[in-house]
C-alpha cells in the first residue's frame, strides 16, 4: 500500500497540484508518525458531532504535522448515513456516564433540533469520550502494528541475505 501511495505521489498532475499550492511535503508524507497522527485526528474530529469537520483538520495543520489527505478521508466516517447511528450511541454513552436517563429517541431532524439542549451535555461528554477512546486505541494500534511489520520485513530481509550471502561464498569455494 505505501509503495502504490508513492507512486500516486509521482504523478505529474499531482505533482502540479502540490506546486501550485506550494503544499509541503511534510503534509502528504506517508510514514508511520505522520499516517499515526492523522488517524488520531481524523478519528477524533471525525467523531465529535461537529459541522465543517474537514475545515477543523485544516485548522489543525497549524499546530501538528501530519498526513491531511488521510484525517480529511476519515471525517467521511460520520456522514449522513452513519451519523444518527454514531451520535445515538455516544449520547447513550453520555447517558451512562452522568447516569441520567436517557430521552425517548427519534431519528429525525425534526426531534433532534427540539431536543437538542436537553441532549447537549450527554451527547458532546459521550462525543469527547468515544473519540478519545476510538482514536487512541487506533494510533497505538497502527503504531503498534507499523512496528512490528518493519521489524519482521528486515529481519526476514536480513536473513534472506545473509543465507545468499552464504550460498554465493559456498558457490565460489566449489569453483575452486
Amino acid at each position: 500500500m505505501k509503495r502504490s501511495i508513492k507512486e500516486l505521489l509521482k504523478l505529474k498532475k499531482l505533482q502540479d497540484f502540490i506546486t501550485k499550492y506550494n503544499i509541503s511535503n511534510e503534509y502528504i508524507a506517508v510514514n508511520r508518525t505522520t499516517v499515526t497522527k492523522a488517524l488520531f485526528i481524523g478519528l477524533f474530529i471525525a467523531l465529535l458531532p461537529i459541522p465543517m469537520q474537514m475545515l477543523v483538520v485544516i485548522l489543525a495543520m497549524k499546530f501538528f504535522r501530519f498526513n491531511v489527505p488521510l484525517a480529511i478521508l476519515l471525517c467521511w466516517i460520520t456522514n449522513p448515513i452513519t451519523m444518527p447511528f454514531i451520535y445515538y450511541i455516544e449520547y447513550m454513552i453520555g447517558c451512562y456516564v452522568l447516569n441520567t436517563d436517557s430521552l425517548t429517541i427519534h431519528m429525525s431532524l425534526e426531534w433532534f433540533n427540539n431536543n437538542f439542549t436537553n441532549i447537549f451535555i450527554q451527547l458532546y461528554l459521550g462525543a469527547f469520550l468515544l473519540a478519545a477512546s476510538v482514536s487512541s486505541a487506533m494510533y497505538f494500534s497502527i503504531n503498534y502494528l507499523w512496528i512490528h511489520f518493519v521489524y519482521k520485513n528486515k529481519k526476514k530481509h536480513h536473513t534472506q541475505r545473509k543465507s545468499h550471502h552464504i550460498n554465493k561464498y559456498k558457490y565460489k569455494n566449489k569453483k575452486t
